[in-house]
């Protein structure tokens, strides 16, 4: 049992409601208002809003208090450091405002992660002007960046990390850019809503059943990480080669990347077929796919993937692996 008393429980709820009405509200009005962003956004004097930190109205009333009090005395040198503390005010929240203005933000990616983990967004910053910016952080719904500085002319990438819990495609609604330079004063912001999306795979099973049994193919092509048996000529490099197949002296004369082959090489393969696993759980299924996967490329065992709507031909790779776990990551949309 909580020990704070029954109405102050009641009070806080009440609080945190309200907080959250008002903020959904605003929310709403900076997206009536801005609309969609485009990918590479440069902040304008009126996209910046500026509002006094608590420090900030503390030192606004003991200014005024001082002021009081020089009146009350009429004693000038309390007006003179009344009036120098007041200009550091105003310059303070000039400053802070411009420390935003005309900077360029652009999305720059997000790798794909499994479920659970966290999604780095990340987004590049840009300063164009011959001043210096300091003290910014991005920010949104439970993820901060670190607080970082920009000389003239740097650009410079901030990361979200976005915590997730399902697959399929995560988008970051809205994120801000904050700062408190130079004083702590005021504080400046401004929202952007742009097109931030990043995927995520399903969560590879704990436990999972052993895949089915390899197929053994004989004269394809030999696998990275067997023996080579005797030449057999040369063909098109396909990504996933290894670099230890291509023909460097034929890139030389022609400047076109060939892969060696190999006669009477065996590669073994196996076939991950979605309507095989003995469960009828959509999303334990494709947990148990995302293993086998994950398992075979860290072995370089060649792999086919079989899902309602779409089938891979046995290959290996870091191309083949993320095709394959999109597939499974945006099944949904696949299989439909």
């Amino acid at each position: 049992m909580s020990s704070i008393p029954w109405p102050f429980r009641n009070a806080q709820g009440i609080a945190s409601s309200l907080k959250t009405g008002v903020s959904e509200r605003v929310r709403q009005w900076a997206r009536k208002r801005q609309g969609s962003d485009a990918s590479t956004t440069r902040l304008g004097p009126g996209r910046v809003y500026i509002l006094p930190t608590g420090v900030g109205i503390v030192f606004g009333l003991m200014a005024f208090a001082m002021l009081l009090g020089s009146m009350n005395y009429n004693n000038n040198l309390s007006f003179v450091l009344t009036f120098i503390l007041v200009g550091v005010g105003f310059v303070s929240m000039h400053q802070c405002q411009r420390n935003l203005v005309g900077l360029e933000l652009s999305f720059s990616g997000a790798e794909p992660v499994y479920a659970g983990q966290s999604v780095r967004f990340g987004i590049a910053v840009t300063n164009h002007s011959r001043n210096a910016r300091h003290g910014m952080r991005l920010y949104c719904d439970g993820a901060l960046s670190e607080i970082e500085d920009l000389q003239p002319g740097e650009s410079r990438i901030f990361v979200l990390s976005v915590p997730t819990t399902e697959r399929g495609w995560v988008k970051l609604e809205r994120f801000g850019i904050r700062t408190l330079f130079p004083f702590e004063l005021f504080r400046a912001w401004a929202w952007l809503h742009m097109d931030v999306t990043g995927l995520v795979y399903p969560q590879p099973a704990a436990q999972a059943p052993d895949p089915p049994p390899t197929m053994v193919a004989h004269g394809h092509r030999q696998h990275d990480a067997r023996g080579e048996e005797d030449f057999a000529g040369l063909r098109k490099y396909h990504e996933g080669d290894s670099p230890r197949h291509v023909a460097w002296k034929a890139f030389a004369r022609s400047g076109q990347l060939l892969s060696k082959q190999f006669a009477g090489a065996d590669t073994s393969s196996q076939w991950f077929d979605f309507d095989e696993i003995a469960s009828v759980d959509v999303e334990q299924r494709l947990s148990i796919l995302t293993r086998w996967i994950v398992d075979a490329d860290r072995t370089l065992e060649d792999y086919g993937l079989r899902v309602p709507g779409a089938e891979f031909e046995p290959a290996h790779g870091e191309a083949h692996r993320r095709a394959c776990l999109e597939a499974l990551a945006l099944f949904d949309e696949v299989s439909g």
